[in-house]
């Protein structure tokens, strides 16, 4: 009995400095091969500190910078990583692309979204490609051929909901996904919906996972999907082509509906950008309305000012009048209740770079290949940058250049600031036009969330609907 003892409290003894020593080695690892980096950890040889910051999220972030200050090295989602939490610091990494700051997202989303997604581009194909993009989301787009479709769209999407109680997350889960695949692939997205939409949402599980290819893991099945949808999209492309149909939808505005257009894009450009377009609008939109559903219901005021602005718009309009584009204009406290939950919510946690070259940056040597987590986080609830941070108050926004400050990230910054911005704006204001005109709601059964790493009810967020 002794001796299995001696031998267990031995064993234990020896796994603890074997590991201890591991850490160790990776760390001396590092500090050998690149001298002049910021303090902070690297974790486990291959692995390194993804588990912790999966597991931990915004509390292992704000324990290292409680350790090491607001600019540290990690080894997250598979490589070496140094981490930006300077409000400054963060602007100028972003607005400083050409100076060998480029995009540096992780292997596993390159994977899965394509070379190239305009997020993994840079140069003047990222010019080419956003130029692209921004002819089928332009304003002159939304008005004319996008807002259309997000009205007919939403007005379906929330008939029935009266006397029924709904999982809001599911529903807007289904209405961004629904919404975007209407807007990209016109007529043919009630044919493809339902083999498409199952392989959407493995992709987007695959997209924030360790790049490890077994059977099984989200990585797979998130590569497993995309070849799933760059085969459907493939086939609708080719189908397209036989036809030689016009289709007024994103598209057939990627494929070129008229000889004259100034992108000629070959077709894995066209599906990487279809992707695009229903990967970054997806969770956005999704997570951003369901939020707002909650904030809302958690404060009666907000919720008052919004419906009383969105009633004075039908009030000008006959019952089934579609909202157009200057009632979109009009829905200022729309916005800000958008901004806010955005911004309170965090749907968005931070951006990544890679340095091109060795380079300095707050005193330290990057060297070249690493990545740079501009982590916006902790920017949303800087109480100098906004009062009382963890109240929910959509009146701030209502100051117009609060959008235009250098601290403001939600959507992004410089060349990268997100192009599909005001078309995610569109969705969810609309989303919250009918919402709000036709129904009252409250909350059944106190669900949790779960705001890292993305915003979600795990076990759903359900409200009972009644008609207004």
């Amino acid at each position: 009995m002794a001796f299995t003892f001696i031998a267990i409290v031995g064993g234990v003894l020896f796994l603890f400095c074997f590991f201890s020593a591991l850490l160790r080695w990776n760390e001396v690892r590092y500090m050998k091969k690149n001298k002049g980096l910021p303090p902070g950890t690297m974790g486990w040889p291959l692995f390194g500190e993804t588990t912790e910051f999966l597991k931990q999220g915004p509390n292992f972030m704000k324990n290292q910078r409680a350790r090491y200050g607001s600019f540290f090295k990690s080894h997250i989602l598979g490589c070496p990583t140094i981490v930006s939490m300077d409000a400054e610091l963060n602007r100028y990494i972003l607005m400083n692309e050409s100076k060998g700051l480029v995009p540096g997202y992780p292997k596993s989303m390159l994977d899965i979204l394509g070379k190239c997604n305009i997020a993994a581009v840079h140069g003047s194909t990222h010019k080419y490609l956003r130029g692209a993009l921004l002819s089928i989301i332009s304003p002159t787009m939304i008005r004319d051929q996008l807002l259309p479709k997000i009205d007919h769209f939403m007005r379906s999407h929330l008939s029935n909901w009266d006397n029924q109680v709904i999982n809001i997350q599911h529903k807007t889960k289904e209405m961004a996904f629904l919404s975007s695949l209407r807007q990209i692939a016109g007529k043919e997205s009630s044919r493809i919906s339902d083999s498409i939409m199952p392989e959407f949402f493995n992709l987007v599980l695959g997209t924030l996972s360790l790049p490890i290819h077994l059977p099984g893991t989200n990585y797979s099945r998130g590569f497993q999907a995309r070849k799933a949808i760059v085969s459907i999209v493939s086939e609708v492309i080719e189908e397209r082509r036989k036809s030689q149909e016009i289709h007024k939808d994103m598209l057939g505005g990627l494929m070129g509906n008229d000889d004259e257009s100034r992108h000629k894009l070959s077709d894995e450009e066209i599906i990487d950008l279809v992707i695009t377009v229903m990967y970054s609008g997806y969770e956005t939109v999704s997570a951003t309305s369901m939020m707002a559903v909650k904030y809302l219901q958690d404060h009666p005021k907000a919720l008052e000012e919004l419906r009383e602005e969105h009633l004075n718009i039908r009030q000008r309009k006959k019952p089934d009048e579609p909202i157009d584009f200057n009632d979109l204009k009009s829905m200022r406290f729309t916005r800000a209740v958008i901004f806010e939950t955005s911004r309170l919510a965090t749907i968005v946690n931070g951006v990544l770079r890679k340095t091109t070259q060795d380079m300095e940056l707050n005193g330290y040597l990057i060297p070249k290949g690493w990545k740079i987590y501009v982590y916006t986080r902790e920017i949303n609830y800087d109480h100098f940058l906004y009062p009382d941070p963890l109240k929910f108050n959509p009146w701030r926004w209502l100051d117009k250049s609060l959008e235009s400050k250098n601290h403001c990230l939600i959507f992004g910054g410089g060349t990268r600031l997100c192009p599909g911005k005001e078309l995610g704006i569109a969705e969810i204001s609309t989303f919250l036009h009918y919402l709000v005109t036709r129904y009252r709601w409250e909350e059944v059964g106190g669900d949790k969330l779960l705001k890292f790493p993305r915003v979600q009810a795990p076990n759903g967020l359900h409200i009972r609907v009644t008609s207004y």
